[in-house]
């Protein structure tokens, strides 16, 4: 009994696991090659003029996110490379 508790525990740790690898950020915002992205710095400077303090960027899957705070919550924004759209807004 004690091994089939513990394989059904470990089968649900790997499982929340999975989905945290997952939950991190949004991933998918362009197929273009990466050397026709647009520079990084043109989504912070979006972010800033939108009223964004900008903390931080990098790239995430083929986006990029930026990290700022506005009125005192932190938000991660993601930014197609292709065209520097807003793709999805994550507030922390």
């Amino acid at each position: 009994m004690k091994v089939i508790r513990s394989a059904v525990l470990a089968a649900s740790v790997l499982g929340l696991m999975g989905s945290a690898a997952f939950a991190d950020g949004y991933k998918n915002c362009t197929k273009l090659d990466k050397a026709s992205w647009k520079p990084a710095s043109e989504a912070e400077a979006k972010a800033k003029a939108t009223g964004y303090e900008v903390r931080r960027s990098k790239i995430e899957g083929s986006c990029y996110e930026v990290y700022g705070v506005k009125d005192g919550k932190l938000y991660e924004l993601f930014y197609s490379p292709e065209d520097l759209s807003l793709k999805h807004t994550i507030a922390k």
